[in-house]
């Protein structure tokens, strides 16, 4: 079986298990005292070239964007961000939740990626300071989006600078950020606080850990209030230095942009394969390792029924395809193979 339905399918990394095994020996303090989640700031400090950010361990993406995004808005506040971004479509209002009932508000943008007039736009028609409207508070941006698209570092400082002029904070979900880094070279500080962002969702679980994410904070009285927040979620985990071991070895000598890249290679291969295929369509450009394909609904029906590549269906002619740091060369010469052969027999 090819799997391409999701990188969260994936297994584990074999540097993080080892980090796993590594962190179980002897004792240590519970609930981040243990000298593994101290090392883990200090990683997440060198990696991201900042001097004080703080890197707070949650067990999943929902938690660390519901988490991040409650100590940035009020009650009263609303979070802006694409009307494809995980946390409107995909999280049970889990923001709405943590953040005491902040709403999602969609701002939109072709290639699902947030257009900076339609945001002026948007906070332009604010009635700033009427209590009967809930007033922006953050700009929260997907990064590489739910399409597979991905903002180049300069396009999330101008879309952070818009917001600022109105006072809003900025949060990046960054479930796959390693992809978004990898695929445009740059270094994860101009992708984050060097473009205005000051907290970021940092996803280590589809990129080859054992449910490990983290809330990185590049701003010290967020941070502070975080301490409370993640207790009073339950988000701090007694043994929690066996996610700051994973964290670690993410983070440390590139594994987690090798890994990436690696996710990110494939995709290309499989969309190279794919576009020269009659009657195979893209959605959308491709950024990183995520894909969206149009084709005929019975060459998809064919598939599912032989069950021999697996995907997410996500219409009756669309579906979704993403690699992951596991998939090879040759599960994607296969899989080509067998998309192209289902569209021909559908013809």
């Amino acid at each position: 079986m090819i799997e391409l339905r999701s990188d969260n399918a994936a297994g584990v990394a074999p540097e993080i298990l080892a980090a796993v095994q590594a962190a179980n020996t002897g004792s240590a303090l519970a609930y981040g005292g243990d000298d593994l989640t101290a090392q883990l700031h200090d990683v997440v400090r060198s990696v991201f070239d900042h001097p004080t950010a703080r890197a707070f361990p949650v067990t999943s993406g929902t938690a660390a964007n519901s988490l991040g995004l409650s100590a940035l808005t009020p009650p009263w506040g609303a979070v802006l961000c694409h009307p494809t971004a995980h946390i409107m479509t995909s999280e049970g209002g889990a923001t709405s939740l943590f953040g005491g009932g902040a709403v999602m508000q969609g701002v939109a943008g072709e290639d699902a990626l947030v257009d900076p007039d339609a945001l002026r736009a948007t906070l332009g028609a604010v009635r700033w300071g009427d209590p009967h409207e809930s007033q922006p508070s953050v700009l929260s941006l997907t990064l590489p989006s739910d399409l597979g698209t991905a903002y180049r570092p300069e396009q999330v400082a101008e879309l952070a600078g818009i917001a600022r002029e109105r006072g809003l904070r900025v949060h990046v979900d960054g479930a796959r950020l390693a992809n978004a880094v990898a695929a445009h070279g740059c270094a994860p500080a101009d992708m984050t606080w060097r473009a205005g962002v000051d907290v970021l969702s940092l996803g280590a679980t589809k990129n080859g850990a054992l449910s490990a994410e983290a809330i990185v904070v590049f701003d010290e009285e967020i941070a502070d209030q975080l301490v409370y927040r993640t207790k009073r979620s339950g988000h701090v985990t007694s043994k929690m230095r066996f996610q700051s071991a994973q964290l670690t070895a993410y983070l440390t000598d590139g594994l987690w942009l090798r890994m990436a890249q690696s996710s990110n290679r494939r995709m290309a291969e499989l969309v190279a394969a794919l576009e020269a295929v009659d009657g195979i369509e893209l959605v959308e450009r491709v950024d990183v390792n995520m894909a969206w394909v149009d084709l005929p609904a019975a060459a998809i029906d064919a598939l599912e029924r032989v069950g021999e590549v697996v995907f997410y269906r996500m219409g009756a002619t669309r579906i979704r395809l993403v690699t992951s740091w596991e998939t090879t060369a040759e599960d994607v010469s296969e899989a080509g193979r067998r998309f192209a052969q289902a569209v021909a027999e559908a013809s």
